[in-house]
């Protein structure tokens, strides 16, 4: 028997920390939960979450794939699409796709974030 599986919590490669951190906690408002580094000049690996939502993001090579995606269930994918759009970001205009009622953003690393409203 197998034992039960619990939250899975995604690991996606970034390059660069401010960039990092100014689309994820400045753009999408996740908050840096807690960071690691083996020592002062190493690549940077962080916690970041939103409501349930837990991101693990990591500068070290080898650690995960650049391009992946990821799919986030939210409370009303529309209603964030507005709001996002309405930071006017440098970087990212979110449409929205009505038929699978989410919202696709790709990070600065080439990660694909699915925001969606299951129906």
């Amino acid at each position: 028997m197998i034992t039960a599986m619990k939250r899975t919590v995604p690991i996606l490669r970034i390059f660069d920390e401010a960039k990092a951190r100014e689309f994820y906690l400045d753009f999408l408002e996740f908050t840096c939960d807690w960071e690691h580094r083996f020592e002062p000049d190493m690549p940077l690996y962080m916690q970041i979450s939103n409501g349930d939502c837990i991101i693990h993001l990591s500068e070290h090579y080898g650690d995960c794939t650049p391009g992946s995606a990821v799919r986030i269930e939210v409370e009303d994918a529309k209603a964030l699409q507005q709001h996002l759009l309405s930071k006017n970001f440098k970087f990212a205009r979110p449409g929205f796709d009505d038929e699978w009622n989410q919202v696709k953003l790709t990070d600065p690393f080439g990660n694909r974030l699915h925001f969606y409203t299951g129906k």
